[in-house]
């Protein structure tokens, strides 16, 4: 159960205890001390998605703000908290490594953070805001990524091989020369990312949106696009038994690609998709033109090419 005034004095304890002024603390929230004063008043109450944040920064589990939550519980959730930062910054031994560290890097507010050639990540960086923070040359293979607003970070040379990231916002990040083998990304919204030189052979892309991304020199293979948004993409290159079905497509256009036994259906506005100096086989060239499709600078390949 929740309330305004228990809320607040709850805020105001756990503040002075990490030693932030209110100034300080509303900084980190985005919003001004008059705000964090309304709310120590019990004069205003945060939002859930703003408790969840007070939490991470005043180092308190969510449940602290319940009115079940019992004083003396406190220290005991802040120390663990500390305890937990302290074994992430740790040196990682060799051996360590080697074993497969338990890491836990959930519900976590991370910026500006060097993660690169990490490993052994798995299910634990799920529900959390990711910003400005280096992946590079990291194993993130098997990696669940749930509930992610996931910006301005750089994954270059990583391998997120049966990778399933799901109900995630990812924007402006590169992800070049990345593997995304056995990918599976749903429900998410995917904007303005590099995918130059990254392999998505038997990835699939469903329920999403998936928008002004690079793909240059992309690897398309076994890939499937279902009910999802694409606008502002060039695709180029070999692209090969993949799918497009229910997808919506503006300023899309497939230049200078070898389109073989693809499939093609039940998309919408795939008349404006431009085609230019593409070959396709007799197969993937049924499947445009019954999906009415503009076949101008569209080449049907001899047999003996393919």
């Amino acid at each position: 159960m929740l309330n305004s005034k228990s809320i607040g004095n709850k805020i105001a304890e756990a503040r002075k205890k990490t030693n932030l002024s209110q100034a300080e603390l509303a900084q980190q929230v985005s919003i001004s001390p008059q705000a964090v004063g309304k709310w120590e008043r019990g004069e205003s109450m945060p939002d859930i998605m703003t408790l969840n944040r007070l939490a991470e920064i005043l180092a308190v589990d969510l449940n602290y703000f319940s009115e079940s939550f019992h004083r003396d519980q406190i220290d005991h959730t802040y120390r663990e908290s500390i305890d937990q930062q302290a074994y992430l910054t740790e040196p990682v031994s060799k051996s360590e490594n080697q074993a497969g560290r338990s890491w836990d890097m959930s519900k976590g507010n991370w910026e500006n953070a060097d993660f690169s050639g990490l490993k052994n990540l798995k299910e634990q960086f799920s529900s959390s805001n990711i910003k400005n923070c280096k992946f590079t040359n990291s194993d993130l293979s098997g990696l669940i990524l749930g509930k992610n607003n996931i910006e301005l970070c750089d994954f270059s040379s990583s391998d997120l091989t049966n990778s399933k990231i799901q109900s995630s916002n990812l924007l402006k990040n590169q992800f070049n020369r990345c593997s995304f083998i056995d990918a599976d990304f749903s429900r998410s919204n995917i904007g303005k990312c590099n995918f130059s030189d990254a392999d998505f052979t038997g990835a699939r892309f469903d329920t999403g949106c998936f928008e002004s991304n690079e793909m240059t020199n992309a690897v398309l293979k076994h890939t499937s696009f279902k009910n999802t948004g694409i606008s502002d993409v060039i695709f180029e290159g070999m692209i090969e038994d993949c799918h497009f079905e229910g997808c919506g497509f503006y300023k899309v256009k497939f230049q200078g690609a070898t389109i073989l036994n693809t499939f093609f259906k039940y998309n919408s506005k795939f008349k404006k998709v431009e085609f230019s100096d593409c070959k396709v086989d007799r197969l993937t060239y049924a499947f445009l033109k019954n999906n009415e499709a503009n076949l101008t600078g569209i080449t049907l390949l001899a047999e003996s090419a393919y």
